[in-house]
């Protein structure tokens, strides 16, 4: 049974730094594209961030560019998420998710469909 569960979420002032991290239950983690997205009250789910099955790729959204970073660890089946300089619209549930079928580049990894198991979410709430 496939497991994601994020754990780091919390209540942070504008300006400040959180560290999301997802612990993956897949057997195969090590050729799976991650991803995390994000999904404010009221708004669309939307990609943060992605990383190919090998670390040799990110993906950013422009409004997180310079400020998140993602990476992974193959070797415990963990993918993380530094946030810093958050501001009060980076503001949701935080979702990790991970895509089992073969991605060639991350190209194909943009959209929640694209991906194949989800986390339970991981609330991210920055006061300004």
């Amino acid at each position: 049974q496939v497991q994601l569960v994020e754990s780091g979420g919390g209540l942070v002032q504008a300006g400040g730094s959180l560290r999301l991290s997802c612990a993956a239950s897949i057997r195969t983690f090590s050729s799976c594209t991650m991803g995390w997205f994000r999904q404010a009250p009221g708004k669309e789910r939307e990609l943060v961030g992605a990383i190919l099955w090998s670390g040799s790729a990110t993906y950013y959204a422009d409004s997180v560019k310079g400020r998140f970073t993602i990476s992974r660890d193959n070797a415990k089946n963990t993918v993380a998420l530094q946030m810093n300089s958050l501001t009060a619209e980076d503001t949701a549930v935080y979702y990790c998710a991970a895509r089992v079928r073969s991605t060639v580049w991350l190209g194909q990894a943009r959209r929640p469909d694209d991906y194949d198991y989800w986390g339970q979410g991981t609330q991210v709430t920055v006061s300004s």
